[in-house]
């Protein structure tokens, strides 16, 4: 687990809005897998079934996500490997 204070800066942002699910998922596991434990991603996703597979996925991954902000259609994730 991350300490009470740690920053979520993310390490890179991966745009997969031009992804068809389950792609989606698919391409943002192989970009977790490039960073190390506890390092943080931020992703944008389309609002519809990317927002609705892509976090649930994460989570079930055992990845956490530390924040979400929309900005009109898009959705900024960014999510923390897990250790």
């Amino acid at each position: 687990m991350t300490g009470i204070g740690e920053e979520a800066t993310p390490r890179r942002c991966v745009d997969l809005t031009g992804e068809v699910c389950p792609l989606t998922f698919v391409r943002a596991k192989l970009h977790l897998e490039q960073i190390g434990p506890g390092e943080v991603l931020e992703f944008v996703l389309k609002e519809g079934e990317q927002m609705r597979n892509v976090p649930r996925s994460i989570k079930d991954d055992g990845h956490r996500i530390e924040d979400v902000r929309q900005d009109g259609d898009r959705y900024h994730l960014l999510v923390r490997k897990r250790q």
